[in-house]
Order: structure tokens, then sequence, then C-alpha cells
């Protein structure tokens, strides 16, 4: 089935987009009403979200990017001039280029982050946010993730120490890489097969030079986020008004108790618990989520009217 989906749908219009001294990567898909697709990572592109996600094009515009320094948005870029900010600004950036004076966004794992960032600062941009699988909004919610992972999965944390001190990961080689990464997702992906078509986008984009410098912005984000001792998106959450979807797995490696968390600091906010899913819900639970975006949306048009 999966092999037919973009078969089935009009072919995705690539561009890309001159944004402060970066070119970033963009594809689309679809019509109706646009969302904004943030990939996570932060160190990925958005190829790991295909072909799965383009499911909610049959109702929906999705507009993917790489974030700025990955993927396809990679060149002539350095890790020092990424930052949370310039993502934020990216975004911003993005959404004039397509003429958005607001939009729809919708962020997977880290990108969930991005997308709180982003709300926060530019809440009249966003009429409607939605977070899947989302990242933990806080330190203290990241720690809580770190210990929940070494409880879960002792034996996976210790496999991956051994994994990211060998010569070809640190070289970053994409066959070591994607080792890495099957080890590192197993633990969140109930079906093997999942994990290999997980393992499989993430490896089709893999450059040794991608990799180097998409590691160095993911150290950036992290010294500025989770590793920052006050970092904490909670308490400007709370002051938004934004309809927001939290859709988390119960079978996700990020606790449930980090996505509860948001969605009781967001007013606007409904939190919706998958079963027996992980961290891909949109490949997981494919149907389940396409019913829960469609009622999001339904709900507040209603509402709305």
């Amino acid at each position: 089935m999966c092999a037919n989906l973009q078969s089935d749908r009009a072919a995705p219009r690539e561009s890309y987009i001159s944004v402060r001294g970066a070119e970033l990567y963009c594809r689309e898909i679809g019509q109706g009403r646009p969302v904004i697709i943030l990939h996570g990572g932060p160190d990925f592109s958005h190829s790991y979200l295909l072909p799965d996600m383009d499911r909610l094009s049959d109702s929906l515009r999705l507009i993917y990017y790489d974030q700025r320094g990955r993927g396809r948005s990679a060149d002539n870029v350095q890790p020092e001039d990424v930052s949370v900010g310039s993502d934020v600004e990216d975004l911003v950036g993005l959404m004039n280029y397509f003429r958005l004076e607001s939009a729809a966004v919708l962020g997977h794992s880290f990108g969930g982050l991005l997308a709180m960032e982003y709300e926060t600062r530019h809440q009249d941009r966003v009429s409607h946010l939605i977070l899947m699988n989302t990242a933990p909004a806080s330190r203290d919610d990241y720690a809580l993730f770190r210990q929940s992972r070494g409880e879960q999965a002792a034996a996976d944390v210790e496999e991956l120490k051994v994994l990211s001190s060998s010569p070809g990961y640190e070289e970053g080689d994409p066959d070591a890489v994607a080792d890495y990464y099957r080890v590192h997702f197993r633990a969140t992906l109930r079906q093997p097969e999942y994990l290999e078509r997980v393992i499989r986008s993430l490896r089709s984009s893999f450059t040794k030079e991608g990799i180097l410098k998409a590691r160095d912005v993911e150290d950036r984000l992290m010294d500025e986020t989770w590793l920052s001792s006050e970092y904490d998106l909670l308490p400007k959450l709370e002051r938004l008004g934004i309809p927001t979807l939290v859709m988390h797995g119960d079978y996700d490696f990020i606790p449930v108790e980090c996505a509860g968390h948001i969605a009781r600091a967001i007013p606007e906010a409904r939190l919706v618990l998958l079963k027996e899913c992980g961290h891909f819900s949109y490949l997981e639970c494919p149907d389940e989520v396409r019913e829960e975006v469609g009622d999001f949306f339904r709900a507040r048009a209603s509402r709305a009217s």
C-alpha cells in the first residue's frame, strides 16, 4: 500500500527559498489548508517523514522544508549560523515567501519543540498547532526522558555508547550512523519492519559531510535548550491561546508525562494518547492520526462559525 502512496497523488512541488543567507529546500504536496511540517532530529532532514506523512495531503496542503544547516538546506551554512532564534526566523521567512499571514504548524519530535518556540514568539502567525510525538518542553522533562530511557532500555543505552565511540560513527560514516539509530529507535517501534523503514528513510539522505555538519548544529541547539539549566517553555505556553492538538503514543520512548505537561500548560490544548503506537505515529497509526487531525480542524472550524 505504501509503495503506491505517491502514485495516487499529484507530484510534489519542490523549490529553494532564499532566507537570510541560506537556501531552504521546500516540498509542497496537496491542496487545501496550509500546514507547515517541522521535522525532528534536530540533526535530520524531512526525508524520514516520507512517504507516510503525505497521507494527510488528501485534504491538506503540506509544506515541508529542511531546516537551516540540515538536509538539502545545508549548503553555504555553517553550524555557528544556526540557533533556535535563526530557526524561528527562517520559519517567518518561509511563511512570508508563501504569503501566509498565519498557518497551521505541525511539529514532530524536536520539530514540536521548534513549533512551540515559534508559537511563543509569533503567536499571531499560528492558526493551529499540532504536536506529534513532541520532544520535552523543559530541561526537567528532558531529564525525565533520559531517566526513563535508561530504565526501560539499559542494554540499548550501553550499546549506543559503544556505537557512538566507534571510528565510523565519529567520522560520520552513513552506515555506522544508520546502525546507531537502528538501536536508538528500536525500543519505540513495536514492529521490526517499521524500524527498518524509518532507518531506510533516514539513510537515504545521509552523507558524511551532512552528518558532521548536522551533528554540530544539534550540539548548538541542545546547548540552547535542554542542556541549559534554566530552559523551560512551559510558563510561556500558559499565555497562549492557540488551538492545539498534542498526539502521543503509549509506546513512545518519550514519557507521556512530558506531553501531558505541555497539554496542561496550553489553555486550548487537547491531548490524544494513541494506543499501540510509538514515536512515529504517522507511520504506525496512520488512520488514527488522519482521523484525529481531521476532527481537530473540523471541530475548530465549527466553533469558529
